[in-house]
Order: C-alpha cells, then sequence, then structure tokens
C-alpha cells in the first residue's frame, strides 16, 4: 500500500496562500483519483479537491476558485495550491487515494500538516 507524506502547512494571514504538497512512497501512476481532505476538531473530514488520473479535477464549493489540485506522476507528488485562505480553511490536511477511502473499511491516514489562517 502506497503511503503518503503531507507537507507545506502553516500559519497563513486571511488572503494569504500555501502549497501542500503530497509525496507518496510508491508510484501513484495507477491511482485512479488522488484527493486532499481536510479535518477540523469535531467535524468530519471532508473531500476538497479531487485529481483523476485523466486530468480532471473536482471541488468542494467551499474552496472553488481558490484552490487548485494537481498531480506530477513522474514524481510520486500531489500538490494543492491554497490562495485567498480564509480562517475557515483552518485545518489538518490529507491526502489519499480516492478510491481507498472510498471503499476501505479503515483507509490509511497519514499525519497531514496543520494549515492555520489567522490575523
Amino acid at each position: 500500500q502506497v503511503q503518503f507524506v503531507e507537507s507545506g502547512g502553516g500559519l497563513v494571514r486571511p488572503g494569504g496562500s500555501l502549497r501542500l504538497s503530497c509525496a507518496a512512497s510508491g508510484s501513484i501512476f495507477s491511482i485512479i483519483a488522488m484527493g486532499w481532505y481536510r479535518q477540523t476538531p469535531g467535524k468530519q473530514r471532508e473531500l476538497v479537491a479531487l485529481v483523476s488520473s485523466g486530468g480532471i479535477t473536482t471541488y468542494a464549493d467551499s474552496v472553488k476558485g481558490r484552490f487548485t489540485i494537481a498531480r506530477d506522476n513522474a514524481k510520486n507528488t500531489v500538490y494543492l495550491q491554497m490562495n485567498s485562505l480564509k480562517p475557515e480553511d483552518t485545518a489538518v490536511y490529507y491526502c489519499n487515494d480516492y478510491r481507498q477511502v472510498a471503499t476501505a473499511a479503515y483507509p490509511a491516514w497519514g499525519q497531514g500538516t496543520q494549515v492555520t489562517v489567522s490575523s
């Protein structure tokens, strides 16, 4: 099973930007869809953005127009460019294989990376 390590989070002011990286331990070439998720204490983990092997992207309504997901199969890395950040974007962000999350009883999650948007 491919493992993922998230990085790039930090403290940023409202309106600022961050780029998150998701480094995979193995090839992601055959992974049909990679997703970025986020979770805030007390809330269920939610899908933020999704990119398919064909390059089709989808976004949660709350981040449309502000976030961009991309994958570089050659580098086994998935990115999330986050612009115009809002305090409500504060969360721990995770990446994962979308199919595994959707089908596995206990999908494996990495440590995630903390994003805090505050003045």
